[in-house]
């Protein structure tokens, strides 16, 4: 007689086996499995697991592991095929690390294999600290990297997950980052809809992805983490959401402590286990026994949450015999390994976003450059390279390593900081600007010269993570601080050259050096090898070819308030203001030209599908890189909507004097406009299609010197309302 237990039986679905391991549980045993720190259940043998880990550009906080470039970078590439690569590589290496940690009963913190990646907010104000660690502005590309990352990441098997995604922060989270505790955002039905949920809904439906983490902020008076709105009516109603959801870190608390919707510490964590919270990162689901015992939360709901948390442990393999689940035989040598430094070399080099070259400066001839100037703070800083959500690289290699390394033997490089990132003076008994001068001489020694200005993770953001005078990791204004701006005009003055190397994570409004510099380059926060794929575009190895994910603003004044979640007058969707450098704008060494935009009708009827299609050639004389973008207009629609969006991109590579025909599938549901009422509705009028590597906005057309093509069609039929 087989006495083994259901729960045990590989042949039973992983629905009978949770099943039959919740009813064998205590209530205090189920209740403990809803902590991150979830113990060990000795006598039913299952093993202690933290279900906090990071793995945002590689497997972060817990040692060595391959540092890919951080998400907004990564965004820059514009290149969903590319961050699928990236996040398979990611999850093997988590595989890797957590498969050795389990030989040694390691399971501690940042050591499993549920990461709460990706970040899918939409980065609505480019203050926002955490910036960063979105894909940027723009729903649809958000939507399509976040699907992405989260399928790299699950794997593909018919029957385990490689690793657990979390799609976070649900919902409504930008900032400001200081008061994300008490935040209330106030948001429209129809922004909601149009804006801030559309990425996650659309990663949802198309990935099954595992998890989704709340927000700490209110919406619209409730919190995210215990909303009914959100958690149960959403997520769990309409969008038939089957994972767990687990709360931002010490989040419930706020509940009581700061949004003031609950009295106490039972109220709160009754509030979240009974709209859909499953899982806490804190301490408050400690007490939910006597939540339970005082009648606040029944058996039935602790039974719901504990169910969704063990399938996700079930779909891992952790309750299976490891020689059946295949990514347990992942071996501890494909973590950092040589084949992912490569991938994220790839990627730095992807993303690199050319925005001024005045002349063709670049690239620069390395044969011919007898002495190079590199200056500025962050010339050498691997801060730099990083961002947020890290993990510890084998191998960093900062711009200035990066140059050294391509630069001709026979060339001279004169270095120097020229200033701190973002204080006056390096000693405390200097005087103001106290390396100024080091960098003067050795800008007159040079012909030419690559100063290195920006941010790091250490001035933008996560709130109680950052280490400077900005308040909670958001910055105050777009400006380049005043040691580095300081340190521009100085070196400029001088009369040389001048390539500006931008690495930040949010735009910077550098109006002063886009007039007054040669050459701009944003390298964004490029990873460990950073450096490297810098000096393979500013030497030609390699033609730039990124996008920006997000609006270079002229000045801050023109931002809305921080505080303002209305779209008005945000974004490229709704930006009234012409932009420095647009959302999509991006340089390239080449020229291409587009042509021949085709439909497969101009005329449908509502609820059809449409394709377009059209060429493009390179007509200059380097191989490169071209993101194709469509954006599509709806030239008639009866409430307010974007001026135009984005609806399709792909990244194609061609060689000089090659030409390709590039084609686009535009859904019914791309068609469709958000009402005021938060309503989904197709409407019969006209519509505009535009093809380029650009928006179609004038600015955007006379800094890339390339003309969009566009074409139109028109929608007929009733009106009709269709599913969100």
């Amino acid at each position: 007689m087989n006495n083994t237990p259901a729960y045990k039986n590989e042949k039973l679905s992983f629905e009978e086996r949770v099943k039959d391991l919740v009813s064998k549980m205590t209530l205090d045993e189920k209740t403990s499995l809803m902590r991150y720190d979830s113990p060990a259940i000795e006598r039913l043998n299952i093993p202690s697991y933290n279900w906090w880990n990071e793995a945002l550009h590689g497997v972060a906080r817990a040692g060595v592991a391959t540092m890919f470039p951080q998400a907004i970078t990564m965004a820059a590439m514009f290149d969903d095929k590319l961050i699928f690569e990236i996040a398979d590589a990611i999850s093997t290496e988590g595989r890797a690390k957590y498969n050795e940690c389990q030989k040694s009963g390691d399971n501690d913190i940042y050591k499993g294999i549920t990461f709460w990646s990706p970040n899918i907010n939409i980065f609505r104000d480019p203050r926002w600290g955490r910036g960063h660690e979105t894909y940027g502005e723009d729903p649809y590309l958000t939507s399509r990297l976040g699907i992405a990352f989260i399928k790299g990441l699950q794997g593909n098997h018919e029957k385990y997950l490689k690793a657990a995604a979390c799609v976070k922060h649900f919902a409504v989270h930008s900032g400001p980052e200081i008061e994300r505790h008490s935040f209330n955002a106030k948001v429209s039905k129809k922004d909601l809809r149009e804006t801030y949920l559309a990425a996650f809904k659309e990663c949802i439906n198309e990935t099954n992805v595992e998890s989704v983490m709340g927000a700490y902020n209110r919406l619209n008076d409730e919190p995210c983490c215990g909303s009914k709105t959100l958690l149960g009516d959403i997520l769990r109603g309409e969008w038939e959401f089957k994972g767990h959801i687990v709360s931002d870190c010490f989040a419930i608390k706020d509940f009581h402590e700061n949004h003031k919707v609950t009295a106490d510490v039972l109220e709160s964590i009754a509030l979240a286990v009974n709209n859909g919270c499953d899982l806490n990162c804190g301490k408050l689901y400690e007490h939910l026994m006597d939540a339970v015992n005082k009648g606040l939360i029944s058996e039935d709901k602790i039974n719901e949450s504990v169910t969704r948390l063990l399938m996700t442990r079930m779909k891992l393999g952790m309750f299976d015999d490891p020689k059946n689940v295949p990514y347990s035989k992942i071996s501890y040598e494909k973590n950092d390994s040589p084949e992912h430094h490569e991938l994220s070399l790839k990627a730095a080099k992807k993303s690199i976003v050319l925005l001024k070259n005045k002349n063709n400066l670049l690239p620069l001839n390395k044969n011919k450059i007898k002495r190079l100037a590199v200056i500025g703070p962050n010339a050498n800083s691997r801060e730099a390279l990083i961002g947020n959500y890290f993990g510890t690289a084998s191998q960093y290699i900062t711009i200035l390593e990066g140059i050294g390394k391509n630069i001709s033997k026979n060339s001279r490089i004169f270095y120097a900081e020229g200033c701190h990132l973002y204080k006056e003076k390096f000693s405390f008994f200097s005087k103001k600007n106290d390396r100024l001068s080091e960098a003067v001489a050795a800008t007159e020694r040079s012909d030419v010269v690559i100063i290195c200005l920006g941010l790091n993770a250490a001035i933008e953001g996560e709130e109680g993570d950052v280490g400077n005078d900005f308040p909670g990791g958001d910055k105050k204004d777009l400006n380049l601080l005043k040691s580095q701006q300081n340190l521009l005009e100085t070196i400029t003055a001088v009369g040389k050259p001048v390539i500006l190397v931008l690495l930040s994570g949010s735009a910077l409004a550098v109006d002063w050096a886009d007039k007054n510099v040669d050459a701009i380059i944003q390298g964004w926060y490029p990873g460990s090898f950073g450096g490297e794929a810098v000096a393979s575009i500013i030497f030609g190895d390699e033609s730039p070819a990124g996008k920006l994910p997000v609006t270079f603003y002229k000045t801050s004044e023109e931002l809305p308030d921080i505080h303002d979640y209305s779209m008005k007058g945000r974004t490229y969707r709704y930006m009234k203001n012409e932009a420095l450098y647009p959302f999509g704008y991006g340089l390239s060494y080449t020229k291409f030209r587009y042509s021949n935009i085709r439909l497969s009708k101009d005329k449908i009827t509502i609820g059809e599908n449409l394709i377009c299609s059209a060429d493009i050639k390179n007509i200059g004389y380097y191989d490169s890189d071209e993101v194709v973008e469509l954006y599509l207009k709806d030239a008639a629609a009866s409430v307010t909507v974007p001026k135009w969006e984005l609806k399709g991109f792909k990244r194609i590579h061609l060689k000089a004097g090659k030409k390709a025909n590039v084609e686009f599938n535009i859904t019914s549901r791309q068609m469709a406009l958000i009402d005021n009422d938060g309503k989904c509705i197709i409407e019969p009028g006209f519509f505009e299609i535009y093809i380029g590597g650009s928006q179609p906005d004038k600015r955007s057309q006379e800094l890339t010197e390339t003309k969009v093509i566009k074409t139109s069609f028109e929608v007929v039929g009733e009106r009709i309302e269709i599913e969100y």
